[in-house]
């Protein structure tokens, strides 16, 4: 029979591993506001619908995120988690949308479709919004801005407003450009090890 003395013995011998991998809430944040900042670009107006949303839609704003998200999952965080894989994939099926019609793979995007994806999405990012109540002040901005952008172009779409349109552009800018900043805040704050950027 083990005794008392051996038992601790063997718990103060006991190894315990702690998790150094690095954040990645900072990737999933920057390849989030990068894309958003340059798919609103075209909303606002600046350029036409092309590679450059289709490339980032489908490598930075998409896969980059999804990596993000498992290694998210690596580290126990339940909302990072769900987070980077659900926007990562809302790129991916974004662009998927758009070019399977240009491919022959199906008919042509309807605006209902167009308009009840955007709101689902939209429904989303106000229960994460909400989530983000219990978080930090950075990612309250972020979400709240989401959510307004997703309300913006759902109106502008069914309205057929260009004009709601160009303001729901301007306004993605600024959401995407609030995930930059967030994004890049958490790596300066590690790099410096200090509070540089306040993230609330």
């Amino acid at each position: 029979m083990t005794s008392a003395a051996t038992i601790d013995e063997v718990f103060k011998n006991e190894i315990r591993i702690s998790d150094t991998t690095a954040n990645p809430g900072a990737l999933g944040l920057l390849a989030f506001g990068l894309t958003t900042i340059i798919l609103n670009l075209h909303n606002a107006g600046l350029f036409g619908m092309g590679s450059a949303v289709f490339a980032m839609g489908i490598f930075y704003g998409g896969i980059a995120q999804v990596i993000a998200g498992i290694m998210e999952w690596k580290k126990n965080n339940t909302f990072g988690m769900t987070a980077f894989i659900s926007y990562g994939f809302f790129w991916i099926v974004l662009v998927f949308m758009m070019l399977m019609p240009a491919l022959g793979w199906t008919g042509a995007l309807d605006k209902v479709s167009l308009i009840c994806y955007l709101a689902l999405w939209g429904l989303f990012s106000l229960v994460m919004f909400v989530i983000t109540l219990r978080l930090s002040k950075a990612l309250q901005v972020v979400f709240g801005l989401l959510v307004l952008l997703f309300a913006l172009l759902v109106t502008g779409n069914a309205l057929g407003s260009e004009m709601i349109l160009h303001i729901a552009g301007i306004e993605g800018v600024l959401c995407g450009l609030s995930a930059m900043y967030t994004g890049l805040g958490e790596v300066m704050n590690e790099v410096y090890k200090d509070k540089i950027v306040n993230l609330g």
